[in-house]
């Protein structure tokens, strides 16, 4: 349920009671854990997400430079609650780099936990607060000052580039030379 609200006080307003309390609960878990001098609570999305703001990482998001850096999200779907973590970067990222062993942390700690991750590409869901390990959410969130997730976000962003198909006008000045040093 994608909210239009602009304020995160509005949005929780808008929430019925029961779903209220249980994003509260995730809330306050982020917001004790977060790193306060890198990271902004806004709404975006539709969702209470923090991000590293313009005055940390002037670049903003890749996808819409104008924005700020997203870093976690909370949001009251149809069916369920949700709350986006920083997990998918460290599967674009060399093994063995920092962020592959935070990912491989985060689920070794949360199966220690006991609880059942329901988890999609990068949201864990939960209907109830204490169906998630929020101790281990808010060591994540520790565990990612602004300047760490920064980097992280920055080597992802250069991996990919190398990995990305040339541009046309690249492939076909390539393939030009190729073609007149053969004749």
């Amino acid at each position: 349920m994608k909210s239009s609200a602009t304020t995160v006080r509005a949005y929780l307003k808008e929430l019925p009671a029961d779903r209220r309390v249980e994003i509260e609960r995730v809330r306050d878990v982020v917001n004790q854990n977060l790193d306060a001098d890198g990271y902004e609570e806004a709404m975006s999305y539709g969702m209470i997400c923090w991000v590293v703001p313009h005055r940390v990482f002037p670049a903003g998001y890749h996808c819409n430079p104008e924005q700020a850096l997203p870093f976690v999200a909370l949001a009251s779907q149809k069916n369920y609650c949700a709350v986006y973590v920083p997990l998918d970067a460290p599967a674009i990222v060399p093994k063995g780099s920092e962020e592959s062993a935070l990912h491989r942390w985060f689920f070794d700690a949360w199966k220690k936990s006991g609880k059942k991750l329901d988890m999609g590409k990068c949201c864990i869901r939960f209907k109830r607060a204490e169906d998630l390990a929020l101790d281990v959410i808010g060591e994540l969130i520790r565990r990612l000052p602004a300047k760490v997730y920064i980097a992280s976000y920055v080597s992802a962003r250069e991996a990919q580039a190398e990995r990305a198909p040339k541009p046309r006008s690249k492939v076909s000045a390539k393939s030009s030379r190729k073609r007149a040093r053969t004749r």
